[in-house]
């Protein structure tokens, strides 16, 4: 069956992600300006919260025809949620302790200016990512930097891994999988192929990342939104 991609021009991708903000509740539509230039978006302007910048960049991320985001929001804390770098390290920590997915005691936190920045080593990328949500939702940060690594405890098993890969993605229907290339070199994944939007991209990669033994995830899977 063939298939047809849809043209949508700069100008309704701009509309859309604006719409999309403004049913966002955790932003300010008026805080945030978008343009758009070839399916690449681009936001600036200020947010209160780096939580809030982090929900301007998904929300823009979930608008069919968005090829990639470039986020140049920046974070003006209120007065009210400045806080001390070593409070806000003290903080930070905790949070990591009370996140049941992080091995907290294998992560470093530095803060310098209200960024945080994260160090260490975690068995699976969900952990890396936990890490970085918990830190990120606190009041008075400015940005999060993670440097957290990847090292699996065993070695992925090249035999059979990527039929597993395979398997797991028309397991999940996350996309169609005979449109998606996976190749394994050791402990990296390669993907290619095409998908419809940024967030089946994002699922693919997702599912991908819960293959045991996998170090890295190199995704070239291209957007185009198509048409039936």
């Amino acid at each position: 069956m063939a298939i047809a991609t849809i043209s949508r021009t700069d100008q309704d991708i701009q509309s859309a992600v604006l719409d999309e903000l403004t049913w966002e509740p955790r932003v300010q539509p008026h805080e945030i300006g978008v343009t758009v230039d070839e399916g690449v978006v681009t936001l600036t302007g200020r947010v209160d919260s780096y939580a809030k910048k982090w929900a301007a960049e998904r929300a823009t991320h979930r608008v069919a025809g968005v090829r990639a985001v470039a986020n140049d929001v920046t974070v003006q804390l209120p007065g009210n949620s400045e806080r001390a770098d070593p409070d806000l390290a003290a903080a930070a920590g905790h949070a990591l302790e009370w996140d049941a997915f992080v091995p907290v005691e294998k992560l470093q936190v530095t803060v310098s200016a209200g960024w945080v920045t994260l160090h260490g080593e975690v068995e699976w990328e969900y952990q890396r990512r936990a890490a970085e949500r918990s830190v990120g939702r606190l009041t008075g940060v400015r940005g999060v930097s993670n440097g957290i690594t990847v090292r699996p405890a065993a070695p992925a098993d090249g035999q059979n891994i990527a039929d597993r890969i395979v398997d797991a993605l028309a397991r999940a229907g996350a996309t169609e999988v005979e449109r998606i290339t996976v190749r394994v070199h050791g402990d990296t994944v390669v993907l290619a192929g095409l998908v419809h939007s940024m967030p089946e991209r994002a699922e693919v990669e997702q599912v991908v990342w819960s293959a045991p033994g996998i170090r890295e995830v190199q995704n070239h899977i291209a957007v185009a939104p198509v048409l039936h």
